[in-house]
């Protein structure tokens, strides 16, 4: 699986890393059942989870106040990923 991965244009020409750098390593983590590598990898990958999973669980369920809980864990996922980012390029540097 990890052949067929995408590279990260953004490294590759301009040497740094984007905001979804190590997402699809996080991903084959998760699904091996490495969850605490998942969560080094990519710190994103958990909220982005549950995001995802309360979407397609409110697609097919009523879910009273879903468009406020749905705002509220995408604010939340971006707020983690951009501080996460922010963590790894101050670090870097």
């Amino acid at each position: 699986m990890e052949e067929y991965m995408l590279p990260c244009l953004t490294r590759q020409y301009l040497g740094f890393d984007c905001m979804g750098c190590g997402l699809q390593r996080a991903a084959v983590f998760l699904i091996k059942g490495q969850f605490t590598d998942a969560f080094h990898m990519y710190p994103g990958i958990y909220p982005l989870v549950f995001l995802f999973g309360f979407l397609g669980i409110s697609q097919f369920f009523h879910i009273r106040f879903s468009g406020i809980i749905t705002n509220f864990l995408a604010v939340s996922t971006a707020l983690i990923i951009i501080v996460s980012y922010t963590i790894k390029l101050t670090t870097i540097f």
